[in-house]
């Protein structure tokens, strides 16, 4: 108990401290883009404008992939908007003891580690949204605490789950790695996610440090000063189950306010608005997305069809099916945008980083430089904690270890490494940080409100243990998986 004690006031005095000194996350980005230069300059051997050069030229090359982010963010908060998982998700909050707000800490960590597993955009957003509704069922829960938590599944298992961008890349037919446009092949074959998410080793390991976010995420929730939110912030917060009457203004225009509602119900009897209100548009639009989807998987499996765009499509057309009428489905995304801004704004700050990795002899100066340092035994132990480093840069993993694999994979095999021992050891690296880093943070920030700095402490702290329990298992970990 005297431990727990102390892990609670070491987290309340952390959180206090960053509330007060780490600024807005873009600020954070900023620096760190401050820091990659003087790397770029010192260890990369760009000149000034070279850099400057390769920064502008990274800045639009991931407009695709923040398209991703962002329709994930805007499909789930869709979804949770829906009537069906708004109920779901307010008698999920009823669930913990009030007077335990332990409980609702426990809960959100678990419910966050057990859907990154399946589907990190989800988890990102879904336990953003019911960090909010714990919060109005659990009034005595700590809200930067919730926050952190709806961010653990990315900070632990997500990169070895059934989501994960490296181990879905090498699955994948026709990857660059297999196939590059120019160059030879990287790898000889497809690693199937049998050989690498599913093994016995990286499905014990997810386990493990799963349980070890949890607890540790338990034991630093405050006895005393928890900090909530006061009913109008959560009114503002979480979403507005639609209706038909709730829904009756132009879908890209502005609600009606309360006290037009019943004008909203007369002018329903327009046949404009029967039309807009017609489900079969839903119907449609899903079974459009739905069908390409499922001859994918039956032509080509689960493997190289599971990508971040499949689950765009699976949750844009669960949103469609659940909402009402299509009115409620545009209105939900209307309002889904707004978490989403942050994405928008920061992507390209990020993508000018890339560029810099990319373009300039940095990734290979931090590449050998690591390389410099392993031998057989340690090549696992200092990949991880070189992905950990790089995600801090590019927190891009798909596009992060297209980067890395050409020159990680050769050197890995020539010192007696398997390809999935170190894909999971990136992969691992990849996810660790995850926990410290503002920009994955940006949805729940965004969806809750709030500022990086509120919830870096518990994030910092939790991400102590996960990072000592990672380290032990790449010592053990066999290099011939």
């Amino acid at each position: 108990m005297q431990l727990v004690a102390r892990l609670e006031r070491i987290g309340l005095a952390f959180s206090s401290w960053t509330e007060r000194w780490i600024p807005d996350s873009w600020i954070v980005c900023m620096g760190l883009t401050a820091v990659a230069f003087v790397l770029t300059w010192t260890g990369g051997g760009a000149s000034i404008g070279d850099s400057l050069v390769a920064w502008g030229d990274g800045t639009w090359v991931l407009l695709e992939l923040a398209m991703q982010f962002t329709l994930a963010t805007i499909a789930a908060h869709a979804c949770v908007s829906s009537p069906v998982v708004y109920g779901l998700f307010d008698r999920f909050a009823r669930l913990p003891d009030p007077e335990r707000p332990g409980q609702a800490v426990a809960l959100l960590a678990a419910t966050s580690i057990a859907v990154s597993f399946v589907n990190w955009a989800v988890s990102v957003v879904g336990c953003a949204l019911l960090a909010a509704f714990l919060c109005r069922r659990n009034p005595k829960a700590d809200i930067r605490l919730l926050a952190a938590c709806s961010l653990l599944g990315m900070g632990t298992v997500w990169h070895g789950g059934l989501s994960g961008s490296a181990p879905l890349i090498l699955a994948t037919p026709g990857n660059p790695l297999l196939e590059p446009a120019i160059g030879s092949p990287i790898v000889d074959r497809l690693y199937p996610i049998t050989e690498t998410i599913l093994i016995p080793f990286n499905l014990v390991y997810l386990l493990v440090v799963g349980l070890v976010a949890v607890v540790t995420a338990v034991c630093l929730h405050p006895t005393e000063r928890a900090v909530t939110f006061s009913a109008e912030k959560l009114a503002a917060i979480l979403p507005k189950p639609g209706s038909d009457a709730a829904d009756a203004s132009d879908a890209t225009g502005d609600v009606l306010d309360p006290a037009d509602l019943a004008d909203a119900d007369a002018d329903l009897d327009r046949p404009a608005r029967r039309i807009d209100s017609f489900r079969g548009w839903s119907w449609m639009a899903a079974c459009l997305l739905l069908y390409p989807l499922g001859h994918s998987l039956a032509t080509r499996g689960f493997g190289a069809t599971w990508t971040i765009n499949a689950y765009n499509t699976l949750f844009l057309a669960l949103a469609l099916l659940l909402h009402p009428s299509p009115t409620s489905f545009l209105r939900a995304c209307r309002d889904g945008v707004g978490p989403a801004w942050g994405i928008i704004v920061q992507f390209p700050f990020y993508a000018g980083i890339f560029g810099l990795i990319q373009n300039t002899g940095l990734g290979d100066w931090l590449g050998a430089l690591f390389a410099a340092v392993a031998s057989p035994e340690s090549f696992n132990v200092v990949v991880y904690v070189y992905s950990a480093i790089m995600n801090l840069f590019v927190p891009s993993a798909g596009s992060k270890w297209l980067i890395e694999a050409p020159y990680l994979i050769p050197a890995a095999n020539q010192a007696g490494v398997s390809t999935t021992s170190i894909l999971l050891a990136y992969a691992y690296g990849d996810s660790t940080t995850n926990l410290v880093q503002p920009f994955l943070a940006i949805p729940v920030l965004s969806i809750l409100r709030m500022r990086f700095g509120e919830i870096a402490g518990y994030m910092m702290i939790i991400s102590l243990p996960c990072f000592l329990v990672t380290l032990i298992a790449m010592a053990l970990m066999p290099a011939g998986l």
